[in-house]
This record gives C-alpha cells, sequence and structure tokens, in this order.
C-alpha cells in the first residue's frame, strides 16, 4: 500500500500529543464558588446589618451631641461677648439694606454707616421717650386704681366665703413684713446681683453699638478673613454656606419685624379700643416680646389682661384675654406658615420646640437666638449636604474651582478668573447677602 506523502511526521505529532495528555493530572473536582472564596478576616455576619447600622448611627449622634454641649458651655462663659455680636448680626441684617440704598446713591460707606445708625437710634430715642410721657401720665391715676382694687380685695376678704377680720388681715400682712425682715439679706444680695447686671447689660450694649458699626462699616472684609481661616479646598463650601446662612438669617429678622409688628397694632388697638390704661406702652412692650416667636406675643400679652383686670374689671379683663387670643391664632395659623415658613423654610412645630429648647438651655437669649440660629444651621447644612458650591454662580465669582467642582484651586484673579460658563445651571440666582458685599466708591 503506498504511503501518503507527509504521513510520517503528521504521525509523529499525534504520538506527541498523545504522550503529553497522559502526563497531565487528572482535573479536580468542581468546587462550589463560596467554597472557593478565601474567608474574610473582617466578616462581620453574625452582626445583624440593622444593630450595625444603629451603632454606627449612635456613636456619630453621640460625637455631635457630646461636642454641642460642650461647645454650648464654653460660649455660656463668655455670654457677656457672644450675645451683643449676636444682637449685633441681627440688627445688621436689619439695617443693611438701608445703608446699601445710600451706598448705590452714591454716598461714601462711611456717611452711609454714619447716616443709617443716627436714623435707627433716633427712632428708638423718639419711642422712648414717648412710652416714657405715655407711663408717667397713666401711671397716677393706675396706681389711685390699683389702690382701689386693692381695697376691693380686701372688702372681699372680709365680706366673703373666708369671712377674715381685720384683726386677722393685720396679723397676716405684720407676718408678710417680717418675713421680709428676715430675708433681707437674701434680697440685698438680689439687689446686689442685679446692680452686677445692670452693668453687665451696659458692658453688652456699648459692645453691641461697637459690633454693630463695624458689621456695616467693614462686614464683608471680616467674613473674608472668617473663611481665610478655613483650608483651602473648604473655602468654597464655607464661603457658599456663610452667604445662604446670612441671607437666611436676613429673612428671618424681616420677617419676624412684620409679624410683632402686626401683633403690637393688634393688642394695642384693641386695648385701646376697650379702654385699656396705658394701650401705647402695652402695644411697644407687646412688639419687644414677639420677637420670640409665637411665645412672646403671648406672655406681653398676658400683661394685658392683668392691667384690664385691675383698671377695668373681670368683664374687660375676658375682652382683653380674647383679643389676645386671637391675634395669636392670627400669628400662628396665618402669618408664621405663609409668611415665617418659607422665608425661613422652618416648620412652625420646629419653632415652637426650638424656643422651648432655647429657653431651657440659656433663659430669654436661649429663646430669642434658638429661632434665627436654627435657621441658619439648617440653611447652611443643606447647602453643603447638597454639593450647591459646585454651581453656586456667586462662589463662582470669588473662587476658581478644581475640574468637577470639588475643591478650589486658587482665588479667582485677572490672570485666572472664574468660570461660572463650565458649572452646570445655577439653581437660584439669588445675589450675595449683603454682608459681603465690598462697594467701591
Amino acid at each position: 500500500m503506498q504511503r501518503l506523502r507527509g504521513a510520517k511526521p503528521q504521525r509523529a505529532l499525534q504520538r506527541a500529543v498523545s504522550r503529553g495528555a497522559a502526563a497531565l493530572p487528572e482535573p479536580l473536582p468542581q468546587q462550589p464558588t463560596a467554597a472557593r472564596q478565601p474567608p474574610r478576616s473582617d466578616d462581620r455576619s453574625d452582626v445583624p446589618f440593622a444593630l450595625r447600622v444603629a451603632a454606627s448611627w449612635s456613636w456619630r449622634l453621640g460625637l455631635v451631641v457630646v461636642v454641642g454641649g460642650v461647645l454650648i458651655y464654653l460660649l455660656s462663659q463668655v455670654s457677656l461677648l457672644v450675645i451683643p455680636l449676636m444682637i449685633a448680626g441681627l440688627l445688621a441684617a436689619l439695617l443693611l439694606p438701608l445703608k446699601n440704598a445710600l451706598r448705590r446713591r452714591g454716598a461714601p460707606n462711611g456717611l452711609a454707616v454714619a447716616v443709617t445708625l443716627v436714623g435707627f437710634f433716633g427712632l428708638i430715642t423718639a419711642a422712648l421717650l414717648l412710652v416714657g410721657s405715655q407711663l408717667a401720665l397713666g401711671l397716677s391715676s393706675l396706681w389711685a386704681e390699683a389702690r382701689a382694687g386693692m381695697q376691693q380685695m380686701l372688702d372681699w376678704l372680709a365680706q366673703g366665703p373666708l369671712q377674715l377680720t381685720a384683726t386677722q388681715i393685720d396679723q397676716y400682712l405684720q407676718d408678710i413684713g417680717d418675713a421680709l425682715q428676715n430675708n433681707s439679706a437674701s434680697i440685698l444680695n438680689g439687689a446686689l446681683s442685679f446692680g452686677t447686671t445692670a452693668g453687665h447689660v451696659g458692658a453688652g450694649t456699648l459692645l453691641t453699638v461697637f459690633a454693630l458699626i463695624f458689621f456695616l462699616l467693614d462686614g464683608g472684609r471680616i467674613w473674608r478673613f472668617v473663611v481665610g481661616l478655613a483650608p483651602l479646598p473648604a473655602r468654597a463650601a464655607l464661603d457658599g454656606a456663610g452667604r445662604r446662612g446670612w441671607m437666611s438669617m436676613a429673612s428671618y429678622v424681616r420677617v419676624q419685624m412684620l409679624v410683632a409688628a402686626v401683633d403690637a397694632i393688634g393688642i394695642g388697638v384693641g386695648a385701646a379700643v376697650i379702654g385699656v390704661p396705658l394701650a401705647l406702652p402695652l402695644g411697644v412692650l407687646v412688639f419687644i416680646g414677639s420677637f420670640i416667636p409665637i411665645v412672646g406675643a403671648l406672655a406681653t400679652g398676658s400683661v394685658a389682661v392683668l392691667l384690664a383686670l385691675v383698671a377695668n374689671g373681670w368683664v374687660n379683663a375676658l375682652v382683653m384675654l380674647a383679643i389676645v387670643l386671637l391675634v395669636q391664632q392670627l400669628e400662628g395659623h396665618v402669618l408664621q406658615p405663609l409668611i415665617m415658613g418659607p422665608a425661613v423654610a422652618l416648620h412652625p412645630l420646629a419653632v415652637v420646640l426650638a424656643v422651648a429648647g432655647g429657653t431651657l438651655l440659656a433663659g430669654i437669649p436661649g429663646a430669642l437666638f434658638s429661632v434665627p440660629i436654627l435657621a441658619v444651621l439648617n440653611t447652611s447644612v443643606r447647602y453643603i449636604a447638597q454639593r450647591a458650591w459646585e454651581y453656586d454662580p456667586v462662589v463662582a465669582q470669588e473662587y476658581r474651582l478644581d475640574q468637577g467642582g470639588s475643591g478650589i484651586s486658587r482665588p479667582a484673579t485677572a490672570e485666572h478668573p472664574a468660570s461660572p460658563a463650565s458649572t452646570p445651571e445655577p439653581y437660584s440666582a439669588q445675589p450675595a447677602p449683603a454682608l459681603q458685599e465690598e462697594i467701591t466708591p
């Protein structure tokens, strides 16, 4: 049989392949995928997922609470410095629109600040003089009515259900006098502490005035100094969050002015209509007290009810109480939800809880500043959580962001201008807050 050409090399190749296949070991049985994976050194399958999440949240929240408590304690030790600065901040947010309006009309910065402050303090002085004159005229007649009311109460004690004799009433009055005499040391200490408090109030007032002057005069430079203390990659976020927080506080102050005016007009006009004495000073007192949201107008309105009871009897006091409650319903169901809520993005329940918590922590200052602080924190935290500085045109004018807006390479300058065109569309077209505006003549 004739062999085919090339058959010998082909058979040799086949024999080599066969010998190689015989030399290979037997294949291992295929193992399941889970069995082939090496054991994890950080395996936490024995801890439920819900418990791990709860533990992670717990220590983080605990750390926030501890740091917040330490911060509140430290600030309480320097309250003589903190409270005047916060009051000056609120007043600056109220007065800056007037100052900036004067600047836009061509007035120099110093002159605009001087005119704004003179007008503001002049208005306060005129209001105090008017209230003082009304008090001087009304207290004499009110004192006579109070003495008559005291005599009616003594007559009721003698002729009413208690049937107290004049000797018993005199004995009770004597006991009250003896108690006051025995506690004269405590009363003296209280008077001395009141004098110390009055000195602190005077010093705080001067510090408030000085801080207000510099906030109005040089607020933009002060804010840039504060932002410059932060690390360079964090300055855009801090600057944008501070701007938004300032705008929220300014909105709160202006809206609260409107709410306080409505409360004061409602209660003051109602007191004047039904014949309650000192209606004008009552209106001013309600206006001041209304800067503590919801609670302040109710507390100052109770003074109007007490005056109506002393001066005109219980029927007039009930009418005054109805007027106060009606004004409170107007504030709680109309002004707070429709005006205050959109201005500071806070629910009325959050406002009430903030006032209660601030009162428990810091008394009257806590009740006064709790809502604006909460509004600023709410706006600033939302701004940072949404990374809004990456597409904020106001921040883009001040800083040159890295690609993607994740940080800052350098402040915007003439050589390296900011490029807002490379960022997404801005989420808001609101201008920068007035405190940070630096207007050159």
